[in-house]
């Protein structure tokens, strides 16, 4: 037969699993935080150059928010995410010129085009560095790869 003071009583794990409870709540949910979409301008400095945030995600999955701007061309595995709803080409650029609130998706499979003004979100793996794209030509600095998107 065990000792009293060796068998944990009721009232102690009432009183040890409320504070546990307690505790938990008082704790950041880290799980919605590192699952919500990252902005556009979270990539970039104001300089242009890349974010310390970037560069620690470079080569990971990663989830980002915007508008898919219209493609370049029809069953395309490619298109550009902005920050605001575009109705027309606004990533015609150099890599010099290269805007901060675009990112280019390469996606899985031919892209099912959503309308301009209806907002998604894109998970791919995130690329810094320059690129030019040998089927459009199209330049970006950075860009989700392996990427999927949907409605948001």
């Amino acid at each position: 037969m065990a000792r009293t003071s060796d068998v944990m009583n009721r009232r102690q794990l009432i009183v040890g699993l409320g504070l546990t409870a307690f505790a938990g709540n008082l704790l950041p949910d880290t799980a919605s935080a590192a699952d919500a979409p990252l902005k556009l301008r979270t990539l970039y400095n104001k300089d242009r150059s890349f974010s310390d945030l970037a560069h620690s995600l470079e080569g990971t999955r990663v989830s980002v928010g915007g508008y898919m701007a219209p493609p370049l061309k029809a069953d395309s595995q490619f298109f550009v995410l902005t920050k605001i709803p575009m109705a027309v080409c606004p990533f015609c650029e150099t890599e010099a010129e290269w805007p901060r609130d675009i990112l280019a998706i390469y996606t899985k499979r031919i892209v099912d085009v959503v309308a301009f003004n209806s907002k998604i979100v894109t998970r791919g793996v995130l690329e810094l560095g320059t690129f030019k794209d040998p089927e459009t030509g199209f330049v970006s600095r950075a860009r989700l790869v392996d990427a999927v998107y949907e409605r948001s």
